[in-house]
């Protein structure tokens, strides 16, 4: 069973627990267009919109979910995810493991071409793979190639990847990484391949402005068929009334990112619309600097995580739309799902003493400090956030009710991820998998102490040695308790503020066709849009 239809009546509670039932790694329903029995036909531009700047074409930069949905319509992996959480062959033909988990070979598919003519093969998936295992390159997804020896190329289409250790989520991660054509990269530079990316894609870039829209038009040659569509925009529009507004005039067809909790609530009852909802495997959180000071200690940590009215948040702003998140791996990650952990229900006097015990006491204005240091940081959210910035606004209530005072600011989302990497902002909010995304619940990118997008900058050398042990062990239900203890740990050390996971609503106007029957993976459907076309 798939997620939940727009027009079913299925309660949050059912379909949270159908969800469960059904896992995140199930078998695929299969492709089942709405529109089979229509014919489909070419032309047109499909037009979606999303709430930040698309300030990269790099696959390593397509973390967020309305860069990847750009990217992925230039690029392509030799395996990519479904909606359904399945890994499906794309460049590659077929591809096996070794027993011991030490190898992969991967046969490429012949006749592919990327956009600028030349040939896909097996040196453009070494050169692709050695430019990420390359330290100096300081790759965001770097972590991804952990364990992998060597890449050799056994002939023009076969690839072998040996491992010095096991990954057991080498494909889900790394080969699902996106390829880039060996000569045109490697004459160009990752940096200006930002600007002017070249993949074998079913769209090829017509025209960029990262604050404005992303243009791509079908690629005549694509190895899978020319698209449908004569091109896909992607219209970035901060505020999600406004894409809301762009949906009910038919300026937009989609919006990537989801709309004002009421706004999906309304088009979910439209009978001139059609809804999806899923649950996100990405945890709505406050990531905070754990280098401040204020911050360093877990105790000041698991206070923040007693003061804020998490439950209210959803009830209020959510409209029960959402689940409490208990630690980093949503609830529907059925398989490595663990619920007994450290709680945190709203406790203002629980969060008061613990901040006492850590020596953060009441200052003359109410504001506690430390030290000469004030409780006081700067929460820095997206520009034209309006879904998260109420969230916000009530746990800086919630905070100063304990002393802790929270100033808010806004920026452009490229500047956010910029500086929390670098350790340059005290904290921010939004939407991230630590684990789960990719259909596997490795959180090397976001928990490790070396991760490319640890946006906490938490440093924990035991669930270092957790991770990399889940990493080896490629038996599922001994990989299982490794992130069992990984969540316990994330629980009572709250290295972010960890608030829910919200249903995910992707809403399609009817004139959209060729969409699947139901999805697990709502964010994953963009990346089927050479199979749609316009009624």
């Amino acid at each position: 069973m798939g997620e939940e239809r727009l027009h079913s009546r299925t309660s949050r509670r059912e379909f949270l627990t159908s969800a469960a039932l059904a896992g995140l790694s199930v078998t695929s329903p299969g492709w089942l267009p709405r529109g089979a029995a229509a014919a489909a036909k070419r032309g047109g531009t499909m037009a979606v919109t999303g709430h930040q700047e698309i300030s990269s074409l790099s696959p390593d930069d397509s973390g967020p979910t309305v860069i990847w949905t750009a990217v992925t319509q230039i690029h392509n992996a030799l395996l990519e995810l479904d909606e359904n959480f399945n890994l499906v062959p794309t460049l590659a033909a077929s591809y096996a493991a070794a027993p011991d988990g030490m190898s992969y070979t991967f046969k490429l598919v012949h006749g592919v071409k990327f956009h600028d003519g030349t040939a896909f093969t097996a040196d453009d998936v070494k050169y692709t793979y050695e430019w990420y295992m390359n330290p100096a390159n300081h790759a965001v997804q770097a972590n991804n190639f952990k364990g992998v020896g060597s890449v050799e190329t056994l002939d023009r289409y076969t690839v072998r990847v040996k491992m010095s250790e096991p990954n057991a989520a080498f494909l889900a991660k790394g080969a699902s990484t996106m390829i880039v054509p060996a000569a045109y990269h490697g004459r160009l530079g990752e940096k200006a391949y930002k600007n002017a990316p070249i993949g074998t894609g079913a769209f090829r870039l017509k025209e960029w402005r990262p604050s404005e829209h992303t243009l791509v038009q079908a690629f005549d040659q694509h190895f899978r068929g020319r698209p449908y569509l004569d091109f896909f925009r992607v219209d970035i529009v901060p505020e999600p009334s406004v894409r809301a507004i762009g949906l009910q005039t038919g300026q937009s067809d989609s919006s990537v990112w989801p709309l004002l909790t009421e706004d999906n609530l309304r088009f979910a009852k439209d009978p001139n619309f059609e809804t999806f909802v899923t649950i996100t495997t990405g945890v709505n959180h406050f990531p905070i600097n754990n280098k401040r000071p204020f911050f360093a200690d877990k105790r000041a940590r698991r206070a923040l995580m007693h003061a804020i009215d998490r439950q209210r948040l959803i009830d209020d702003i959510f409209k029960d739309t959402a689940a409490l998140a208990t630690s980093h791996l949503s609830p529907a990650f059925k398989g490595y799902y663990e619920p007994n952990v450290a709680t945190y229900p709203h406790d203002p006097a629980k969060a008061k003493a613990l901040l006492d015990e850590a020596g953060w006491k009441p200052g003359p204005d109410g504001i506690r400090q430390k030290g000469g240091v004030r409780f006081s940081f700067t929460c820095t959210t997206i520009v034209g956030d309006q879904a998260r910035r109420p969230e916000a606004e009530v746990a800086q209530q919630d905070l100063r009710a304990v002393g802790i005072e929270m100033k808010l600011a806004e920026a452009p989302v490229a500047t956010i991820t910029e500086k929390m990497r670098k350790g340059e902002m005290d904290a921010s909010l939004f939407n991230w998998t630590y684990g789960g995304g990719g259909g596997d619940p490795d959180p090397s990118l976001t928990l490790r102490s070396n991760g490319g997008n640890n946006w906490s900058h938490y440093a924990n050398p035991k669930v270092d040695s957790l991770i990399d042990a889940g990493l080896r062990e490629p038996d599922p239900k001994k990989r299982r308790p490794y992130y069992s203890e990984i969540q316990k740990i994330v629980a009572d050390e709250a290295p972010f503020v960890y608030l829910m996971y919200w249903n995910w609503y992707n809403i399609f106007t009817k004139r959209v066709q060729g969409l699947p029957k139901a999805m697990f993976n709502g964010p994953q459907i963009y990346r089927k849009a050479y199979q749609w076309w316009l009624a």
